[in-house]
């Protein structure tokens, strides 16, 4: 879908490189500028998955030789991407300004956790941080624990690298209409908190109330999950009344009146506890077993390497197994399109020479 866009990404952290992992799936070539000699980022792989589909060439951009270079794949580009700290780029002469130099229709995307301006620009911060800050790890977790989203999942993803990923095309487009290119200020703190409005909108009918675990997805008995006899967990959620009715008629429990009616917030915690010591006495996949084939909109919590085995995936193909590892198909689907399978992981710096010659440079391992 995004044949003919070329992204150049300069090798970052977490979001960065999942926003240019995404643009690849989406056909985009997306080539990263991969640190020259730098050691991989701890707990990272040498070849990881997020630069599944990408073009990797080496450059020490303190290097002026090497900047020249960068410059020359840069005025090739509809996109940037870089995740460095507001005024490295600058420091490295690789800041906007000196980009439009060179590219005045070029998309530049910034991402950071706090964005490029306010009293913690400069601060360093992590996933959790910026959630904590921004509101969005408030209703994370039920009421009594401590608040902990899902690691990466809210904020590096959903707040960071998809919403970098909506600015670039964006405003690819409009460089497209008219030939400028923008600065997008991605920051994982607006991102985050711009996906609370949701919820937001649920507060506004009084169904979201700022106390944890009083409001309609985070308090009732019908809206958690259970461990069951084996230590697994089996979730529930049914928010609309008949596949509550659904709910209670697969567990026996239509005729009980403590469960009659569903949203009287003053029972909730007392059918939790009735449901707690229900789902506890048997496997959680018995459970999923006993629920099949009803809307009672249960499902049984898996592991990635569950799902990856279960029928769900085995009709959609989504997770994926190949000499690389355990990885997850591209979403959003297009109907008609051919079937994905994983593209090759590049090695560091492995298509130096073929870029090169594309800007029409020397190849630097043969360079005098």
């Amino acid at each position: 879908m995004l044949d003919g866009v070329r992204i150049v990404e300069i090798e970052g952290l977490g979001p960065g490189p999942f926003a240019g992992m995404l643009l690849a799936d989406l056909g985009a070539d997306v080539i990263v500028v991969h640190r020259k000699g730098g050691a991989v980022t701890p707990g990272m792989p040498e070849r990881s998955i997020l630069d599944r589909g990408k073009r990797s060439i080496s450059l020490d951009l303190k290097s002026a030789e090497d900047t020249v270079t960068a410059k020359y794949l840069i005025a090739t580009a509809h996109g940037l991407i870089e995740g460095f700290r507001p005024g490295v780029m600058e420091r490295l002469g690789l800041g906007p300004e000196d980009c439009h130099a060179v590219n005045p229709a070029l998309v530049y995307g910034r991402m950071t956790g706090w964005g490029q301006t306010g009293p913690l620009a400069d601060r360093a911060g992590h996933d959790l941080n910026y959630l904590s800050l921004s509101g969005a790890a408030w209703y994370a977790s039920n009421a009594g624990q401590s608040p902990f989203p899902p690691p990466t999942m809210v904020g590096d993803i959903g707040g960071g690298a998809l919403y970098l990923v909506a600015g670039l095309l964006a405003g690819i487009m409009k460089a497209r209409e008219t030939g400028k290119g923008t600065v997008v200020d991605a920051a994982i703190y607006d991102g985050s908190a711009h996906m609370m409005n949701l919820l937001m909108a649920l507060r506004q009918a009084g169904g979201m109330p700022a106390e944890r675990g009083t409001g309609i997805l985070d308090g009732p008995h019908w809206a958690r999950s259970y461990r069951t006899s084996d230590g697994g967990h089996i979730s529930v959620q049914c928010l609309e009344p008949k596949f509550y009715a659904a709910l209670l008629d697969r567990l026996g429990l239509s005729q009980d009146p403590d469960f009659a009616d569903q949203f009287d917030r003053a029972r909730w915690p007392a059918l939790t506890k009735r449901l707690a010591a229900l789902f506890a006495q048997h496997t959680r996949d018995s459970w999923a077993e006993h629920f099949a084939g009803s809307d009672a909109c249960v499902a049984p919590v898996l592991s990635p390497d569950e799902a990856l085995g279960h029928e769900m995936n085995a009709a959609r193909q989504t997770w994926h197994v190949p000499e690389s590892g355990l990885q997850a198909a591209p979403a959003p689907r297009f109907v008609g399109a051919s079937p994905w399978s994983p593209p090759p992981i590049p090695q560091r710096g492995e298509h130096g020479s073929e870029i090169r010659a594309e800007l029409g440079l020397p190849d630097a391992d043969q360079a005098p």
